[in-house]
């Protein structure tokens, strides 16, 4: 098994790497999608958060309110960090589960936007960096996701700099261009990773 640490900043077109990994073959383990799902509504993930954070980051449901609890956190490190604190930790058990379930010729791509900020580069066997520029990064989150300029830049500023990401990448892949650039990158990588998953046997 080769483990992969898939990264990249807000906007930057991890997603569109992800979905093309997959195609190619990838066991994909999506940190955000697990974030969300240690906070579904009855699990002990939410109700730490809502001891943290109070019932008003509730919707109308009995879910966890997004929209609500980013503009708390995204404005206040502290609380970033105390949320962080309760999710971090259901996100890592539930991801090694998934991995654990994987074959041993599989390569395993775990997406996680913070592998820089929180230091996990050393987790995985090689990391993989999707980046962009500030300038696109910011034209993509207004343009395509609605956010208005400083509700992007804000999430820009919680996360890693452009450099600090750069400095832990094995692999870096360039999507400051249009899709149809991306694709030839993303299939040289997958080749790459394959070689190595075999390498390894």
């Amino acid at each position: 098994m080769l483990k992969v640490g898939l990264t990249g900043g807000i906007g930057a077109g991890k997603s569109e790497v992800s979905r093309l990994l997959v195609s190619y073959g990838a066991v994909l383990i999506d940190a955000d999608r697990i974030a969300r799902e240690v906070v579904e509504p009855g699990t002990p993930g939410l109700a730490a958060v809502v001891a943290a954070f109070g019932p008003e980051i509730l919707d109308a449901e009995g879910a966890l309110d997004r929209p609500k609890l980013g503009a708390i956190v995204f404005a206040d490190p502290e609380r970033l960090a105390a949320l962080n604190a309760i999710v971090h930790p259901l996100v890592g058990a539930r991801s090694a589960e998934l991995e654990a379930e994987a074959g041993p010729d599989d390569v395993v791509v775990h997406d996680v936007p913070l592998l820089t900020e929180n230091g996990l580069a050393p987790l995985y066997d090689l990391v993989v960096v999707v980046d962009a520029s500030p300038e696109t990064q910011l034209d993509r989150l207004v343009r395509r996701r609605g956010m208005t300029e400083s509700e992007a830049r804000a999430r820009m500023a919680a996360q890693a700099t452009r450099a600090q990401r750069r400095a832990v990448a094995d692999l870096l892949i360039d999507n400051d261009g249009p899709l149809e650039a991306l694709e030839p990158q993303v299939r040289t990588i997958w080749d790459e990773l394959r070689q190595r998953a075999s390498d390894r046997r």
